[in-house]
């Protein structure tokens, strides 16, 4: 399996891994099929997301899509984000293998969740 050189520099030399302490929003998901697992945090603040931190467990396509995911979403607002498509980061990618496609659902489902733990903690909706 090739990964294009937009994959390989995310997996190589992620970006924003970690946890941010009280986060605005939390989201975890997972496929068993696969192994990959990845939990999002997300700080926002006036329904702008100020950082984004996530630790991801899985192949070098979840890492990188985690990676990438965390760039697209910074400065974005909850509504800008809640927007964000599966192949919109397939595409910033430059494309994944159509067998790790399932990993930019991953990263963009997290997310989505962390912000719905955000605006269920805040009595909020998008």
């Amino acid at each position: 399996m090739m990964y294009n050189e937009i994959i390989l520099d995310h997996f190589r030399s992620p970006r924003n891994v970690g946890e941010i302490e009280n986060a605005s929003g939390i989201g975890e998901v997972g496929n068993a099929v696969c192994g990959d697992m990845m939990t999002f945090y997300l700080d926002i603040q006036d329904d702008v997301i100020k950082d984004a931190r996530y630790k991801t467990f899985g192949c070098g396509a979840a890492i990188a899509v985690s990676s990438i995911v965390s760039e697209m979403i910074i400065g974005k607002t909850i509504q800008e984000v809640m927007k964000l498509t599966h192949s919109d980061i397939s595409k910033e990618l430059g494309g994944l293998p159509p067998q790790k496609e399932h990993c930019s659902n991953l990263g963009i489902d997290a997310v989505k969740k962390a912000i719905e733990n955000y605006l269920a903690k805040n009595g909020k909706s998008v």
